[in-house]
Protein backbone atom coordinates (compact mmCIF):
# COMPACT_ATOMS: atom_id res chain seq x y z
CA UNK A 1 0.00 0.00 0.00
CA UNK A 2 1.34 3.49 -0.61
CA UNK A 3 2.91 5.33 2.14
CA UNK A 4 2.20 9.16 2.84
CA UNK A 5 4.46 11.03 4.70
CA UNK A 6 2.91 14.45 5.45
CA UNK A 7 1.12 16.63 7.88
CA UNK A 8 -2.51 17.65 8.33
CA UNK A 9 -0.73 21.65 9.11
CA UNK A 10 0.97 21.62 5.35
CA UNK A 11 -1.80 22.82 2.75
CA UNK A 12 0.29 20.58 -0.25
CA UNK A 13 -0.63 17.53 1.99
CA UNK A 14 -4.08 18.34 2.44
CA UNK A 15 -4.60 19.09 -1.14
CA UNK A 16 -3.31 15.52 -2.23
CA UNK A 17 -4.94 13.80 0.31
CA UNK A 18 -8.65 15.48 -1.03
CA UNK A 19 -7.27 14.21 -4.56
CA UNK A 20 -6.56 10.94 -3.22
CA UNK A 21 -9.81 10.91 -1.51
CA UNK A 22 -11.24 11.25 -4.50
CA UNK A 23 -9.87 8.78 -6.49
CA UNK A 24 -10.29 6.49 -3.92
CA UNK A 25 -6.44 5.82 -3.73
CA UNK A 26 -5.85 3.66 -0.92
CA UNK A 27 -2.82 4.28 1.65
CA UNK A 28 -1.48 5.20 4.79
CA UNK A 29 -1.19 8.94 5.86
CA UNK A 30 1.63 9.06 8.06
CA UNK A 31 1.27 12.86 10.03
CA UNK A 32 4.77 13.36 10.76
CA UNK A 33 3.63 16.18 13.68
CA UNK A 34 1.29 14.00 15.43
CA UNK A 35 3.43 10.88 15.87
CA UNK A 36 7.43 10.81 16.90
CA UNK A 37 7.48 7.12 15.00
CA UNK A 38 6.16 8.84 11.55
CA UNK A 39 8.74 11.80 12.31
CA UNK A 40 11.49 9.65 12.87
CA UNK A 41 11.17 7.72 9.42
CA UNK A 42 10.50 10.70 7.79
CA UNK A 43 13.57 12.07 8.81
CA UNK A 44 15.51 8.75 7.78
CA UNK A 45 14.20 8.66 4.45
CA UNK A 46 14.94 12.58 3.96
CA UNK A 47 18.73 12.38 5.38
CA UNK A 48 19.37 9.36 3.35
CA UNK A 49 17.52 9.02 0.10
CA UNK A 50 17.85 10.39 -3.22
CA UNK A 51 14.66 11.68 -4.14
CA UNK A 52 15.52 14.20 -1.18
CA UNK A 53 18.60 15.62 -2.36
CA UNK A 54 17.14 18.92 -3.88
CA UNK A 55 15.15 19.61 -0.64
CA UNK A 56 18.15 19.08 1.54
CA UNK A 57 19.60 22.55 2.55
CA UNK A 58 16.48 24.29 0.84
CA UNK A 59 13.72 25.73 2.95
CA UNK A 60 11.56 22.91 2.05
CA UNK A 61 10.96 20.19 4.44
CA UNK A 62 10.39 17.32 1.68
CA UNK A 63 6.57 16.62 2.09
CA UNK A 64 3.89 15.18 1.17
CA UNK A 65 6.35 12.43 0.24
CA UNK A 66 4.79 9.39 -1.14
CA UNK A 67 6.63 5.57 -0.43
CA UNK A 68 5.46 2.71 -3.02
CA UNK A 69 5.12 -0.53 -2.01
CA UNK A 70 8.31 -0.96 -3.95
CA UNK A 71 10.18 1.33 -1.72
CA UNK A 72 10.43 4.17 -4.92
CA UNK A 73 9.77 7.65 -3.30
CA UNK A 74 8.05 10.72 -4.92
CA UNK A 75 7.68 14.29 -3.89
CA UNK A 76 5.69 14.79 -6.63
CA UNK A 77 1.55 13.91 -5.93
CA UNK A 78 0.27 15.64 -8.78
CA UNK A 79 2.94 13.71 -11.27
CA UNK A 80 1.85 10.59 -9.11
CA UNK A 81 -2.09 11.49 -10.11
CA UNK A 82 -1.17 11.82 -13.58
CA UNK A 83 0.71 8.48 -13.92
CA UNK A 84 -2.32 6.45 -12.67
CA UNK A 85 -4.34 8.08 -15.19
CA UNK A 86 -6.24 10.60 -13.40
CA UNK A 87 -5.86 14.50 -13.68
CA UNK A 88 -5.50 16.60 -10.03
CA UNK A 89 -8.28 18.23 -8.96
CA UNK A 90 -8.63 22.32 -8.99
CA UNK A 91 -6.60 23.53 -5.75
CA UNK A 92 -8.77 24.95 -2.71
CA UNK A 93 -5.45 25.83 -1.05
CA UNK A 94 -2.66 28.01 -1.92
CA UNK A 95 0.68 26.02 -1.21
CA UNK A 96 2.49 28.21 1.25
CA UNK A 97 4.38 26.54 3.71
CA UNK A 98 7.71 27.50 2.86
CA UNK A 99 9.71 29.89 4.72
CA UNK A 100 8.96 33.24 3.71
CA UNK A 101 5.16 31.94 3.00
CA UNK A 102 6.35 30.51 -0.69
CA UNK A 103 6.80 27.54 -2.26
CA UNK A 104 6.28 24.34 -1.40
CA UNK A 105 6.26 21.84 2.19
Amino acid sequence: MLKVYGSALCPDCRESERNFDHYGIERNFCDITKSLKYMKEFLKLRDTEAAFANVRGSNSIGIPALVEEDGSITLDWEGYLREQGKEPLPKEDAPACGIGHTGNC
